[in-house]
């Protein structure tokens, strides 16, 4: 016979322990049959079960008696054996039936209570508490042993507790440390029709869980609405029923507006209240409960009954927010009629007594949850028949009773029997944070009485996700650390996430007086008849601000307050300043508990206060689907999903609204409010909501300054746009694009700052065959970028994304391969590089002892488009159009192939096909051999026998880029002017040249000569100038009443202007002639010189002396470069000045008088009219002021000659007229070659000699053709003059 085991005895007493010592000590008992020293451990265990059993043995129920007087009491022995015979019971009664205080009784009187306790659980803590007083009262045993009580923050049972109120809340916080809630053998769970979350939860719990402990009693109390709910969620469980104390209710419905009525279209909700109390005041005494959904319909409603003037009638408020005394009045006793005025708080939650008669307008504020929004409305809606059913029942306590309904019974009959459970129309958040700490799985499978819509479970789910207590993963749903931390905080999780955010950032302490606030109703009371005082109280905490910063204001008042008073003249303040003392003491304790609930969380409170935007940060993060932003337009706030809300007026935020806002909570009455404001930033918010604001980028692209792609970024959350355009790196969002961006724009487009050897080489090949292909105007001989990418993409790794990543890479690499990113020139190059020639296209373009850089763009439509020669402005003067005409070699066959193809077609379709025909050309010729436009006519018709005459090309039609762009650069090498015409670009830029000639001549020039202080100067000036050799032409220049040495350009400005100088330097040193002129001229001799074009006597005086300066100076070897030369030439003009100009004038004389009469004959001529108009052409280009000088001494004679011509051509005129017209045509024609000529010289250049004596050819011309009889100075034909022109042009 084997030997039983010690362990074996210990474990058959398991079965006498409580619940828990029974499962800890079994297993131990398992874990002991491991153990070496089993004796050892069994001694151990047995002491432990010997206290587990003295534990038991104390667990003595009291003497239990029930009051006959209760319904429940009636029915004990029903309920008790269901409870023995049944796991799950369901008691149904009405208040009032002694249900709550008798059912732990029944329970202990069966023997439960001993092994574990009676947990019994309440909607609310007063309940808890008032319900364990009064069950230790009847058992009269001390509160706290037999019966005690647990709500949150205060534990008054311990361990010789038997029955144990608390809240459902505090049994579901149980659950997490106790799961199979060992601690109890029996539940009850009262005011189970109230359906709140935390008992629908419980009862979900339990249908899990009773499989699991078969031991467990559970007993479920509702009143009478639908307890068969109940029933069938337990599997049918037996309902045991108890009638409530009730006297029959009748009920008369009184619609406000009656349809057979059409008078009482005109009444409203107030009105029919009035007429309801008129018709219950007949009926005789009693008082009457008029049912309302909120404050401002209590006040309208006592205002209008009060007007009534209803004798001996006492009208009272009632509702949650009321001061605890104008509560009190309520159930105070009196003598006269009560009208009370309430919400339905007075539905079930507390009995009003005396109540005869009930007014009900079948409407309520029911808290219901918006899913669109995401906020909690409390909308005025029709309640429920039973909810109208238990308003009726309100009036059947004592008396018979009468309910008048404000609405027809067809409007009764049509509503839904019961009021929507609480989880059908609450945020599920706290739930499933509880839920997914227990590990109780996925909440749609949980097994509620009423499942919750799944839109309400995702609504809870994105709560949690905006707080950042849920992490989602593919197999379940987990908490985050975050979240973890707010299922030990028993706390709305909004306001948990709040006090976790204050303790990181170091704000906890205010961040805690905030949510305590939030947690509770606002202790500012405002009593309807006294609201002007009390908003005045409460003005002295308002921040403009915001309304958080008014409670931490109130905060320190008040504990200023405490510290000076005691508790009687605190009490008495608070009342005096609309405080509510009540709610002043919860919000301590519940700040006081906040601090003791933090400790295991390792929270500490700053010492320090903290400045509020970190407080609202810290907020902010349990708010950020209650931020807002401003609409201009619209004056109310954009919400997160599209929502729109508006400040509360009560705010202090109100008169002055800031552009960003957060609201403790969104309150949906006539319109959505926002409630417990306060102004914010919005780069506040974005660092809290990184787990759910969405970023969206666009526009991605490379920025060479940052050396990195970078993307606009717009930062929404839930819709409302927190960052718009705002700059980020592309690199970490997206590193393939990011990646190929800097490739193309970094490497291959060269769009990069860098100091890389291997980029600033691949850069110079690279500009190197570019720059070839603007030369050939060419645009297939580099290759194109893919290829370029292609290199770089097979050598640069994926991580490199930017510049830095970039640096950091090859920094590694290229010791190893410093040759890796290096291209070589063939590589570049595509195969119709072989047919270009560099040497084609120089860089340089050589005239004389001047070199220019040559430029080349291939840009069609750019003013520089084709070949730019760069010169400086220095030498600008020194460069001649001479063979730019000829291009380079590269384009001089396309440039000749353009001038072949500008001729007129009866010329060109003799040179076709013209490229053929310009490669012939060019074969044979080049720029040595002549202007370009001469020496292609000459050989076209060399090779044609076809003359191209010069006006036959047509310049206009030759492509843009063929013809050479001049670009005037100044010592910066920066442009002055560019241009196709050097000869206007000359002009344009005289100043600039000849500013620049001074500044390298400054030695030598002068201004403000009157006397010859000008040294000696040098026919040619050479000096060196920023590197260029520069060459000027000094020379006296004439500048009005002075005289000044200056730098000119050519040769032929420096005769013409020394002339002009040296003759103003001889009369400003010579005494003037005009009085000997004065003596010396007749009568006669003034009155003809008066006849002048001068438009004086005194300015042809002028003129005539200049002319006898000139002619003096020419005799004399004129002009002089030196002081020397220039005092003897002073001299001998100065000595033979006098009788010169007499001379002069006596010419002068002569020729104004056949001026004269050449005048007179043209006014009565007659012939025709080209004839007479060219003499008077004539006429006016012989004689016009300043003629004298302009003619010379020698040539003054001839004038008189010329002008009598144009007489004796007058008096022909009649008889020749055809033959007149015939020899003016050659006249015209020879006037406008000379004409061409003239033009032809450079700006300011006037004609020399040899082309000025072509003009008066030209005079001599027309004597020889219309007045012979005169003769010539010298044979003169066409022809002769035509050699003359074609020699001084050439």
């Amino acid at each position: 016979m084997s030997t039983r085991s010690p362990l074996e005895d210990l474990r058959a007493r398991l079965s006498g322990l409580m619940l828990r010592d029974e499962h800890r000590l079994r297993r131990r008992l398992d874990g002991a049959r491991r153990a070496r020293d089993k004796d050892r451990v069994a001694r151990e265990i047995a002491a432990d079960i010997e206290a587990a059993e003295a534990r038991v043995q104390r667990r003595r129920a009291p003497e239990i008696r029930y009051p006959d007087e209760l319904p429940v009491s009636q029915r004990k022995d029903d309920i008790a054996a269901a409870i023995r015979d049944h796991q799950v019971v369901i008691v149904a009664g009405e208040t009032g039936s002694g249900k709550t205080t008798q059912l732990p009784k029944i329970c202990l009187e069966l023997g439960l209570g001993v092994r574990g306790q009676i947990g019994h659980t309440q909607p609310r803590r007063l309940a808890a508490r008032t319900v364990a007083e009064r069950i230790a009262e009847e058992l009269k045993t001390e509160l706290g042993s037999t019966v005690g009580y647990k709500v949150r923050f205060t534990d008054s049972s311990g361990d010789d507790t038997m029955v144990k109120l608390m809240t459902d809340g505090i049994l579901l916080a149980e659950i997490q440390s106790d799961r199979m809630l060992r601690r109890y053998d029996t539940l009850i769970i009262d005011e189970a029709h109230e359906r709140s979350l935390n008992i629908d939860f419980i009862l979900g719990y339990l249908k899990q869980l009773l499989p699991k402990r078969p031991d467990l009693k559970v007993i479920i109390t509702s009143a009478t609405i639908d307890p068969e709910r109940f029933s069938k969620h337990f599997g049918d469980a037996p309902i045991v029923e108890v009638s409530g104390r009730t006297y029959p209710v009748e009920v008369r419905y009184r619609p406000i507006v009656d349809p057979d009525d059409p008078a009482s279209e005109d009444r409203d909700q107030v009105t029919a209240i009035a007429d309801a109390v008129e018709e219950l005041c007949a009926e005789g005494p009693g008082d009457i409960l008029v049912f309302l959904s909120g404050e401002r319909e209590i006040r309208d409603t006592a205002d209008a009954l009060n007007k009534m003037d209803l004798r001996n009638t006492e009208v009272l408020p009632l509702y949650a927010r009321l001061s605890a005394a104008d509560q009190h009045r309520v159930f105070s006793r009196h003598t006269s009629r009560r009208i009370v005025l309430a919400t339905n708080v007075a539905e079930t939650s507390l009995t009003v007594p005396g109540i005869k008669y009930v007014i009900d307008p079948g409407t309520a504020r029911i808290s219901r949850y918006s899913h669109r929004t995401k906020v909690q409305r409390l909308p005025i809606e029709p309640v429920s028949q039973a909810s109208a059913n238990q308003r009726k029942g309100r009036c059947g306590r004592t008396s018979d009773g009468i309910c008048i309904r404000l609405y027809s019974e067809e409007d009764f009959l049509s509503r839904p029997e019961f009021t929507d459970p609480e989880i059908l129309r609450t945020n599920l958040a706290s739930v499933i944070l509880q839920m997914t700490s227990l590990g109780l799985g996925d909440l749609a499978a949980f097994p509620f009485v009423d499942p919750p819509d799944r839109r309400q479970i995702t609504a809870g789910v994105q709560l949690l996700q905006e707080l950042g207590a849920l992490e989602e993963s593919t197999k379940e749903r987990r908490l985050t650390e975050v979240g973890r931390q707010l299922a030990q905080l028993p706390v709305d999780p909004r306001l948990g996430r709040m006090v976790l955010e204050g303790a990181r950032t170091g704000c906890v302490r205010e961040v805690m007086i905030i949510t305590a606030a939030l947690s509770i109703q606002d202790p500012r009371e405002r009593p309807a008849d006294k609201q002007d005082a009390a908003a005045q109280q409460h003005a002295r905490f308002a921040d403009k601000s915001s309304d958080f910063v008014a409670y931490l204001n109130l905060w320190e008042y008040l504990r200023e307050l405490q510290k000076t008073l005691s508790n009687s003249q605190f009490r008495k303040r608070c009342k005096a300043e609309y405080l509510n003392y009540l709610r002043v003491r919860e919000w301590q304790d519940i700040y006081s508990q906040l601090r003791q609930l933090a400790k295991p969380l390792g929270v500490t409170l700053n010492s320090e206060p903290a400045d509020p935007q970190r407080v609202h940060t810290a907020l902010i993060a349990g708010l950020l689907s209650h931020i807002g932003l401003k609409d201009p337009e619209k004056g109310d706030y954009l919400g997160a999903r599209g929502t729109r809300f508006a400040i509360f007026p009560g705010s202090a935020l109100f008169k002055k609204q800031p552009r960003w806002v957060m609201s403790a909570e969104l309150v949906e009455t006539s319109k959505l409010w926002g409630r417990v404001n306060a102004r914010i930033e919005p780069e506040w918010i974005e660092p809290l909501a990184q787990h759910v604001v969405k970023r969206t980028y666009s526009e991605p692209h490379w920025e060479r300054k940052r050396g990195a792609v970078v993307a606009s970024e717009r930062v929404t959350l839930y819709g409302v746009p927190l960052v718009v355009g705002r700059k980020v790196d592309y690199g970490r969002i997206d590193p393939e694009t990011s990646r190929e961006l800097f490739i193309r724009h970094a490497l291959v487009e060269g769009d990069w700052d860098t100091r890389h050897k291997f980029f600033k080489e691949n850069r110079a090949l690279l500009d190197e065959v570019e720059d070839l292909e603007n030369r050939a105007r060419r645009r297939d001989l580099l290759v194109d970028d893919e290829t370029l990418f292609e290199f770089y993409d097979r050598r640069v790794p994926a991580e490199v994304v930017s510049a830095r990543h970039f640096d950091s890479w090859w920094k590694k690499v290229r010791g190893a391969q410093p040759d890796l990113l290096n291209f070589e020139k063939a590589m570049l190059l595509n195969e119709a590089a072989e047919q270009v020639s560099e040497s084609d296209y120089p860089d340089t373009w050589t005239q004389g002892s001047l070199r220019f850089p040559l430029t080349y763009q291939f840009e069609p439509g750019a003013d520089a488009d084709g070949v730019t020669v760069h010169i400086p402005v220095a030498v600008l003067n020194q460069v001649t159009p001479d063979g730019f005409d000829w291009q380079v070699p590269g384009l001089r066959e396309e440039l000749v192939t353009a001038l072949i193809k500008s001729l007129p077609k009866q010329l060109r379709r003799n040179f076709v096909p013209a490229p053929d025909t310009a490669a012939a050309v060019l074969a044979r010729v080049g720029p040595e051999d002549g202007p370009l436009l001469d020496v292609l006519a000459r050989e076209l018709e060399a090779l044609r026998g076809v003359a191209v005459p010069p006006d036959a090309w047509q310049l206009d039609a030759v492509p843009h880029h063929l013809r050479m762009t001049f670009r005037v650069v100044n010592d910066k090498r920066r442009k002055l002017a560019e241009g196709k015409d050097l000869a206007v670009l000359k002009e344009e830029l005289s100043g600039e040249v000849r500013a620049t000639i001074s500044a390298a001549a400054d030695s030598i020039e002068r201004s403000g000569l009157t006397t010859p202080a000008f040294g000696e100067l040098p026919r040619v000036f050479a000096g060196k100038r920023r590197g260029h050799q520069v060459k000027a032409y000094p020379a006296l220049v004439d500048e009005g009443d002075t005289v000044a040495v200056r730098m000119l350009d050519t040769p032929v400005q420096q005769r013409q202007r020394m002339w002009q100088g040296t003759r103003k330097l001889l009369r400003l040193n010579m005494p003037s002639p005009m009085k000997f002129i004065n003596r010396a001229l007749t009568n006669q001799a003034k009155l003809t010189l008066s006849r002048n074009p001068h438009g004086g006597v005194a300015a042809l005086l002028e003129d005539c002396v200049d002319c006898a300066v000139d002619k003096l100076m020419a005799d004399n070897g004129g002009p002089v470069w030196d002081e020397a030369g220039f005092a003897v030439l002073l001299e001998k003009v100065r000595g033979a000045l006098n009788p010169t100009v007499l001379d002069v004038l006596t010419e002068v004389e002569k020729i104004l008088k056949a001026a004269n009469e050449a005048e007179v004959a043209l006014e009565g001529a007659r012939g025709p009219a080209e004839s007479l108009a060219d003499m008077r052409q004539q006429l006016s280009r012989l004689v016009y002021p300043g003629f004298v000088t302009a003619t010379g001494f020698d040539r003054l004679p001839h004038l008189v000659r010329y002008l009598r011509g144009i007489g004796r051509r007058v008096e022909k005129l009649p008889s020749t007229g055809a033959k007149d017209v015939e020899l003016l045509r050659d006249v015209e024609w020879v006037t406008g070659e000379y004409e061409a000529a003239v033009a032809a010289l450079p700006p300011g250049v006037t004609p020399g000699p040899e082309l000025l004596e072509v003009r008066w050819m030209i005079e001599e011309l027309r004597v020889s053709f219309f007045a012979q009889t005169l003769g010539t100075a010298h044979p003169v034909s066409l022809k002769r003059v035509i050699r003359a022109l074609d020699k001084a042009a050439a």
